[in-house]
């Protein structure tokens, strides 16, 4: 009996602690991002049939006074928005049933709508995505500020990039590669995703301006949610004495311009990161899953409400750049046919379209086995 309901407990701990904030995080990335394909197709004009949290089997819907099926289906991995015309949940066009829908049908039809109107409703499911983190931001920024320490060197690790440079305790960060740094958190910014590149340090010292050149070296650390994280490093610390850490406060307006800027951060970073990761520069171990997000959530949600709010904002840009990548069928793949529409004044043809979405569906199916195995057998 006390196996049993120890067991129970367990089952009970890990529904509670893992899946419900699990689901939560996704459910709602994953809203927002559909809901930015759904508003502006409806703003253009154009029928939406189904609007979908999830994948495979229906569990609950109904349908609205349009004709459009809401519903959540027993596959939580993501969702999808199919507009009248489309052959499936990608938006993939299919002349056969363009033909056969009626004058009504075809005026609100997807692939019969003017390129802007169908370029404008995909790329708003990733511009709604980056909106929540800013939104996310803005609001956190707003009720809580953020600490922030002045760009001082309080130690510098023996046998690190920063000695050897030169970099001496009592200096200060002027700027790094010509980037302005206004605080420590800018120069672990600066640096964390730059291994092995030779970067440029100007430092004050004694009233002086002094220029040394320094290679970060990865390290591996733990973030605030538990994860083991490579980070590039130069060996400074810095501490409370010469940080003097101070509580920022924002208006709603200045949170929306730092929550702005924070968010371009982040997609500098992710993007400076798929850079060298495409060219074996960064280790494969940082890309993870379903698996691993869910083990984040867990985390944020044993430290509070407004750090699983934080996750959220940060999977939210993720998956917004993502789908921006120009690879069938995600969001991009779209946009870069609309472009080539755009130029050559006519539509790719269905036969190259297909053979590039078949492609293109390998290569997302590849990459998510990939990450599932990162995070099952790989690190």
């Amino acid at each position: 009996m006390n196996d049993i309901l120890t067991a129970a407990h367990s089952t009970q701990a890990f529904v509670l602690g893992t899946i419900i904030p699990f689901l939560f995080v996704l459910t709602v990335v994953v809203f927002v991002h559909e809901m930015g394909h759904y508003l502006v197709g409806r703003l253009c004009g154009i029928g939406v049939t189904a609007f979908s949290i999830g994948f495979g089997p229906e569990l609950v819907g109904f349908n609205d006074r349009h004709g459009t099926r809401w519903k959540l289906c027993a596959i939580p991995l993501g969702g999808y928005v199919k507009f009248v015309g489309d052959m499936n949940a990608t938006s993939t066009p299919d002349s056969t049933e363009l033909e056969a829908l009626s004058e009504d049908e075809r005026r609100v039809a997807f692939h019969t709508q003017p390129i802007w109107k169908r370029a404008a409703t995909v790329f708003a499911g990733p511009l709604f995505n980056f909106l929540l983190t800013i939104a996310v931001f803005a609001v956190l920024f707003s009720a809580y500020g953020r600490y922030v320490s002045e760009p001082m060197v309080a130690e510098v690790t023996a046998g690190s990039p920063a000695e050897q440079a030169g970099i001496q305790p009592g200096d200060r960060f002027v700027s790094i590669d010509g980037t302005k740094v206004e605080s420590f958190a800018d120069v672990q910014r600066l640096v964390s995703g730059r291994a092995g590149d030779a970067i440029t340090f100007v430092m004050l010292r004694d009233g002086k301006d002094v220029t040394v050149v320094a290679t970060p070296r990865l390290m591996e650390q733990e973030d605030a949610l538990g994860n083991k994280v490579k980070l590039a490093v130069i060996g400074v610390v810095n501490n409370r004495e010469m940080g003097q850490p101070r509580l920022v406060t924002y208006s709603p307006a200045g949170a929306v311009v730092a929550a702005v800027e924070e968010t371009g951060h982040i997609v500098q970073r992710t993007g400076q990161f798929l850079k060298r990761f495409v060219v074996g520069r960064e280790d494969r171990c940082q890309l993870g899953g379903p698996v691993r997000i869910a083990g984040m959530a867990e985390q944020a949600a044993k430290l509070g409400f407004e750090w699983l709010v934080q996750l959220i904002a940060l999977l939210s840009v993720g998956i917004g750049i993502l789908n921006l990548l120009p690879i069938p069928p995600l969001d991009g793949g779209h946009l870069l046919f609309y472009a080539i529409e755009a130029v050559l004044r006519r539509p790719v043809s269905e036969r190259a379209m297909e053979a590039v979405y078949r492609t293109g569906f390998v290569l997302v199916l590849a990459f998510m086995g990939f990450v599932f195995w990162n995070d099952l057998f790989g690190c």
